[in-house]
């Protein structure tokens, strides 16, 4: 015989006050895909490091942030756009370079991601 799920109730108990005043409280879809779209631009390994890279140099052209991260131009170019249409990141032309920087946005919600990485690399230590 199978044993009961640990990830379900076995019996339907809904404390509706309680459930409702949350439900009422969340944030709208309007304000949620956003989020959402900023975590998971964050999701990839290398603009994750590119994040962490701009957080630290402030402003850098795709050319130094390839050196930085160890990633061909190509790839880094790739991911910055992915970064930009989820409004992690900023441009501006400066001459013949494209100069990239972390929008507010994008500073808070790396250096939140980098801040829990970091202390749960601490309790595992």
């Amino acid at each position: 015989m199978a044993e009961p799920s640990v990830d379900n109730c076995d019996l339907l108990c809904l404390d509706l006050p309680h459930a409702e005043s949350i439900r009422t409280s969340l944030p709208d879809l309007g304000r949620v895909e956003p989020a959402a779209a900023a975590a998971r631009a964050l999701g990839d390994p290398t603009r994750l490091t590119i994040a962490a890279a701009l957080l630290e140099g402030g402003e850098l052209c795709v050319c130094d942030m390839g050196w930085v991260v160890g990633a061909p131009q190509n790839l880094v170019s790739h991911h910055l756009r992915q970064l930009k249409v989820a409004a992690m990141v900023s441009s501006r032309r400066n001459g013949r370079l494209v100069m990239y920087r972390l929008t507010e946005r994008g500073r808070v919600l790396t250096a939140a991601v980098l801040a829990v990485s970091a202390a749960v690399e601490s309790d595992h230590v």
